[in-house]
């Protein structure tokens, strides 16, 4: 998601659209789907870490609670993070986000042990229900010349990854694909050719990594309707993937009540398990810059959860309880969105303009002083 706006209304405007032909019947649950996930344990207990490289290029420092000065791949792995998610941009301006960056970060997660979840936008910029910008590169390609494309780009970053030694574990198609990616040619008006990327997308992810679970990711995560009407036509459509990934911020996603009935309905209706690919909440509603942060008001919090570094750990055992609690086994886990993006002047949101503010430090895993926060430890020594 991109978090300079919030997007509260993208759910509903796709709701407006009507379901492409009949939907199909509800499958059924595959067998032995939950085998991997003993009961009391989550399989997935995820950071997203994609804005580290440009971090710390930018002088951040991470430490320990107590205050020391640590690699912070080191602090996630003796945390008990067990993956991390690094976005991928095809041709970003500012040289962050890409394959030469995600090579580089996969090593080093590779030397601490921990998996490697790669998050495709298939943009140069920010893909979300608000925007899904078509890589400059590829403004003149038709259906077919994007299909390629896909595949193309899917293929060269996942095969580098393989041959260094770092293959991906988990790999996600696009990124919350409320609206469709690769506007405007793959927008929800054009199910066909939507489908036709994200299944060159999932052609490149097996055929470079065969091992690898693939994703389709959206947002909106309480909002059962948008994923019966998405999940209904792109099956209809014979997308085969592995894992229904969903965002849940309670801020903007609505009630717990509601993520848990639509997790549960999704993965009996399609026979897959789930993982909450974007979660987050704040440590204090105070800004370290001088940028409106996302979550500034009291009136954003969600009741029980105070602003606070206790609230914000408490917030992850709860939302990791909703993983936990899908029917059969079929919660995987859980991520927490960019939660070493820490305030440094030059890192900012905008990739075309070096001047633009974090609006997130706020919602980091880490204090304004550096300091490892609780809720890391809980996100990654989570049991049921």
């Amino acid at each position: 998601m991109r978090r300079r706006s919030v997007l509260t209304a993208a759910g509903a405007a796709a709701l407006a659209v009507p379901v492409l032909g009949a939907a199909p019947a509800a499958a059924a649950p595959a067998s032995g789907a939950s085998a991997s996930v003993r009961r009391g344990c989550l399989e997935i207990r995820g950071v997203d870490i994609s804005s580290l490289p440009k971090n710390e290029d930018h002088g951040a420092v991470y430490r320990t609670a107590e205050g020391r000065r640590e690699d912070p791949i080191r602090l996630i792995a003796r945390a008990g993070v067990t993956h991390a998610r690094l976005k991928v941009w095809v041709n970003p301006a500012d040289g962050y986000n890409d394959k030469a960056h995600v090579l580089a970060l996969a090593r080093r997660l590779k030397r601490a042990g921990v998996g490697i979840w790669i998050d495709f936008h298939y943009s140069d910029s920010w893909a979300d229900p608000a925007h899904q910008t078509k890589p400059a590169a590829w403004a003149g390609l038709d259906v077919p010349g994007l299909t390629r494309a896909v595949y193309d780009h899917t293929a060269d970053v996942l095969g580098a990854l393989r041959r260094q030694g770092t293959p991906a574990h988990l790999v996600q198609i696009g990124n919350e694909l409320n609206g469709g990616l690769i506007w405007p040619e793959g927008n929800w008006e054009h199910f066909d050719h939507m489908t036709a990327f994200l299944k060159a997308g999932l052609s490149a992810a097996r055929d470079t990594t065969p091992r690898v679970r693939t994703i389709l990711h959206l947002a909106n995560g309480g909002d059962n309707g948008l994923y019966r009407w998405w999940f209904d036509n792109v099956v209809s459509y014979g997308v085969d993937f592995d894992v229904i990934g969903l965002s849940y911020y309670p801020f903007w996603h609505g009630p717990l009540a509601d993520a848990a009935a639509n997790m549960a309905d999704i993965t009996a209706r399609y026979g897959k398990p789930c993982v909450i690919a974007e979660t987050a909440y704040p440590f204090t509603l105070e800004s370290e810059d001088d940028v409106n942060d996302i979550m500034n008001s009291p009136s954003q919090l969600t009741d029980g959860f105070p602003a606070t570094p206790d609230g914000q750990a408490a917030w992850l055992r709860t939302v990791a309880d909703l993983a936990a609690g899908v029917p059969n086994g079929q919660g995987l886990g859980y991520c927490y969105w960019e939660g070493l993006w820490t305030y440094r002047a030059g890192s900012g949101w905008d990739p075309t303009n070096p001047a633009s503010g974090n609006a997130w430090e706020n919602l980091a895993l880490f204090d304004f002083e550096d300091r490892e926060l609780p809720g890391l430890g809980t996100l990654g020594r989570y049991r049921a």
